[in-house]
């Protein structure tokens, strides 16, 4: 099972798509434009456009334009907040190019990330389309506060479990179940659609920053491209962690946090993951994930058999299967 193959249902929907998406980014300044172009070459599968698009097909058989506004919506949005988070993350890099903020530095960066945002609203404002903007609007305020928590707490180094969901939940979630309910508001009237596939964005979402949480563990930089102990090295405390100090002893779990708080060197680093290992955290999060994929897909149970629900079930696995 490939990603290609679990939205070929939308392929040709998303290449219209694309078409409205480009005409959305243009501008008359010189400078943004070419580096709206060179943001166009870094994009990746358009997962989130996608998902907008199977959710409206799932709702009401066939893609209504209004579907393209709402994708051009959420892609702009996300698409902005890449730009913002090298920034912040003071990343060189972008799916194997140079960042925004390498090439032409943070000014221009955050400039540009917040041109993205506007247009995003705009493209609302111009369709009429104010309960699209209502939705993406609360997914941007969700995204900000998970994002300035997670600061707060890699500073104090307490995060517990509940703490961590609500971070995911604000922070990666928020992104995917706003493209579900779009594409949900955009082809049907039906309230309890709505809330089925709002739900299912956010139990899949939810599911895939567990899974990238786990990749930090055992991945060797080749599917999420950062290295193993990226995130305990950023004193970013993840599922796994959160498990394994739980169910460590006391003087072990103190141990190792004064390892994280201590800026770990690549031994220290390699201690805390063998650490992770030792004490069941990969098992448990992987767990989760599997569990909440399991809610997600009964989410998908009000809906009539067809291509676009199939690859939403196909979607939601392929998002705790992808490979270590």
């Amino acid at each position: 099972m490939t990603l290609d193959s679990i939205l070929k249902p939308v392929a040709p929907y998303l290449d219209e798509f694309d078409a409205v998406f480009k005409q959305q980014m243009k501008s008359n300044v010189m400078l943004l434009d070419t580096v709206v172009k060179y943001i166009i070459k870094q994009r990746g599968k358009r997962v989130r456009p996608a998902l907008v698009l199977l959710c409206a097909a799932v709702c009401g058989g066939t893609v209504p334009h209004r579907a393209y506004i709402g994708a051009s919506m959420v892609e702009l949005l996300h698409t902005a907040a890449l730009v913002h988070d090298d920034v912040v993350d003071e990343a060189n890099e972008r799916r194997g190019m140079l960042s925004i903020n390498a090439v032409w530095k943070n000014k221009v960066a955050v400039l540009v990330g917040d041109y993205l945002l506007s247009r995003g609203l705009l493209v609302s404002v111009d369709n009429t389309e104010f309960e699209f903007l209502r939705i993406t609007s609360n997914a941007v305020r969700r995204m900000s506060e998970g994002e300035l928590l997670q600061i707060q707490k890699s500073r104090q180094l307490d995060i517990d479990e509940e703490t961590y969901f609500r971070i995911i939940s604000d922070k990666t979630a928020s992104l995917m179940s706003t493209c579900c309910e779009i594409g949900a508001v955009s082809a049907s009237d039906n309230p309890d659609h709505r809330t089925a596939l709002r739900d299912y964005g956010e139990l899949v979402g939810n599911a895939f920053q567990i899974r990238d949480d786990v990749f930090d563990y055992v991945s060797k930089g080749s599917i999420i491209g950062k290295p193993v102990g990226n995130d305990v090295q950023e004193k970013k405390i993840t599922l796994p962690l959160i498990y394994a100090l739980r169910t460590a002893d006391k003087k072990e779990a103190k141990r190792i946090i004064k390892l994280i708080k201590s800026s770990p060197d690549k031994a220290e680093v390699k201690q805390i993951v063998e650490f992770v290992r030792a004490h069941g955290g990969l098992d448990y999060a992987t767990n989760r994930a599997e569990e909440l994929i399991v809610q997600a897909k009964h989410k998908l149970d009000i809906f009539d058999h067809s291509a676009a629900k199939q690859s939403l079930i196909d979607f939601a696995d392929f998002v705790v299967q992808r490979a270590l």
